[in-house]
């Protein structure tokens, strides 16, 4: 089933579509394997920690022993660090056949610890939400926009017309980098230099560029 329509800048399409084979499938959502846990937050969570629960592995997305719901009012906000800089391109969002279904995702990049005060801000992107009981439904992000994300923001603002939201898993599709890793080898290098590797590589002056 396709599913080409255009929601607030970005389009959704079903994971199956996708040109991985099922066995690469699991591997293309692997973002999750790159979020720091222990400092992910979920703000509005009925239960204490359940908002992590649904960063799973892709095989398990169908697991419903492991969702969040909301607690207050119909709003989620996941505050969610990575290890790395990632290169975002899709999300997928999951949720039960009912009015509790997320139907608007807000993305927010880099603004670690958001409030819900600071979600009145411009949002980097904005999605209208089908429902996806399967966890098939990808949303692809403006990757220009999300090219170097160390801290990524989910605003669930609004469901189908449910007192509550819930949510059973959220797929992350992209590329992880290690922070920094080109600075610390470069400045390791320098920090003991061989004079022999000077001398093999005939390094100038004008190539030591050390931020």
């Amino acid at each position: 089933m396709s599913h080409g329509h255009s929601h607030g800048g970005g389009g959704c399409r079903c994971a199956a579509e996708r040109e991985e084979p099922p066995e690469q499938r699991g591997l293309a959502y692997g973002l999750y394997l790159h979020i720091d846990l222990e400092r992910l937050q979920c703000l509005n969570e009925s239960r204490e920690g359940s908002g992590r629960g649904v960063f799973k592995p892709w095989e398990e997305r169908t697991d419903r022993s492991k969702f969040v719901e909301s607690d207050a009012d119909e709003e989620l906000l996941f505050n969610i660090p990575f290890t790395g800089n990632v290169k975002l391109k899709g999300i997928i969002i999951m949720g039960e056949d009912d009015d509790s279904h997320p139907s608007e995702m807000r993305l927010y990049k880099n603004i670690p610890q958001m409030s819900f005060d600071d979600t009145e801000r411009e949002p980097d992107q904005t999605f209208s939400l089908n429902r996806d009981l399967t966890g098939e439904l990808e949303y692809a992000t403006k990757i220009s926009r999300f090219s170097n994300v160390y801290h990524l923001s989910i605003h669930i603002s609004k469901n189908f017309g449910a007192d509550t939201t819930k949510v059973f898993y959220i797929g992350l599709r992209g590329e992880w980098t290690e922070l920094r890793r080109h600075e610390v080898t470069i400045c390791n290098y320098e920090a003991s230099a061989n004079p022999a590797d000077h001398r093999v590589h005939q390094v100038t002056p004008q190539t030591h560029f050390i931020s």
